[in-house]
């Protein structure tokens, strides 16, 4: 070990202050570049129409992988899963630059994402099984769209984000899974830093260059980590809105999307046609921009909690007799 005097809670507090910092930092020249480079939106939800930089994902990466080195250099033992999660990340990244260059399918993103899943198995518990290791690239896929789909308002993904982290830093910290916190606080930090420029009136848009990561994330966070149900509960804000979408729609692509409109007040209101999602659930009455990205935010927070307490009961679980019962059912999926 190359730093032994330190804690693994102390790398993990490191890990997010450099990811926090390195991406603060690189935020400002990133969005010169892009608006150099004609990377960049129209903010169709404001009256005034602004210019906004894209693909500002690339600050988050940057700063995420400046963090997850820290952790490998501080502590060499977990070298090996900290590794495999910063590639997996570093993957959904490009597939993310792809999309945004190239707008990808749908069925081309799962594919390609299902792919950049695949080193997670190297960091799958031992002896599990076939159906299990197949799981985990699945997974990833179906995570990296979820925080991909629930999008489109200032500051709407990044603050989620923010909310499925801290949620998950702190379930990890009550049951005494360190080493994750690396994982989720050098994420954590690059979203804090990012959410400064995202939030309204956003400098910066994500892209699919940031919203991909955050949820392959908190997938790599769940598998390596054994959280599986606390990241399902920190999720179904996306999940909820999926199924809305996937319900009246079924599986679209952008191109086929309606966007939420303008009224004359210059507030979000839902078209009279067209899909049904969580913000669009919301969305029964005219309301502003940054209210609407609150209420979602505040349905973040109540299922972050939820699954803090999850994590607090999870001790108290384990002497259930039922629950028992059905842990050993659980444990015999993973062989087979």
């Amino acid at each position: 070990m190359i730093l032994p005097q330190l804690p693994l809670y102390v790398i993990a507090i490191i890990c997010g202050l450099l990811s926090f910092l390195v991406t603060h930092l690189s935020m400002p020249l990133i969005i010169k570049k892009l608006e150099k480079a004609d990377i960049v939106g129209k903010d169709i939800h404001k009256s005034w129409k602004p210019i906004v930089a894209e693909m500002g994902g690339f600050g988050i990466l940057f700063g995420f992988t400046i963090g997850m080195f820290s952790g490998i250099y501080m502590h060499d033992i977990l070298a090996l899963q900290l590794c495999i999660v910063l590639i997996v990340i570093l993957l959904v990244g490009i597939i993310g630059i792809v999309d945004d260059l190239l707008a990808l399918s749908s069925k081309e993103k799962f594919f390609l994402l299902f792919l950049a899943g695949i080193p997670l198995i190297w960091a799958a518990p031992p002896n599990v099984g076939l159906i299990y290791l197949i799981i985990i690239p699945i997974a990833l896929s179906i995570g990296s769209n979820l925080t991909n789909m629930l999008a489109g308002l200032n500051g709407i993904e990044s603050g989620l984000g923010v909310i499925s982290m801290t949620s998950l830093t702190i379930a990890c910290i009550i049951l005494g899974k360190y080493d994750v916190t690396i994982i989720s606080m050098s994420m954590l930090g690059a979203l804090v830093s990012f959410l400064y420029f995202n939030r309204y009136p956003a400098k910066i848009f994500p892209g699919d260059t940031g919203t991909l990561i955050i949820g392959a994330a908190i997938v790599s966070i769940a598998f390596i980590g054994r959280v599986k149900l606390i990241a399902l509960i920190v999720l179904m804000p996306n999940i909820i809105d999926a199924a809305l979408k996937f319900y009246s729609a079924g599986v679209m692509n952008r191109q086929q999307q309606k966007p939420t409109q303008l009224n004359d007040d210059g507030k979000l209101v839902r078209p009279e046609t067209g899909f049904k999602s969580l913000i669009r659930l919301i969305l029964r009455k005219p309301i502003a921009e940054k209210d609407a990205v609150k209420i979602i935010w505040g349905i973040g927070i109540v299922f972050g909690v939820l699954g803090i307490i999850v994590a607090l009961m999870m001790p108290g679980m384990i002497e259930n007799q039922t629950l028992m019962n059905f842990l050993k059912i659980k444990e015999m999926f993973y062989h087979i």
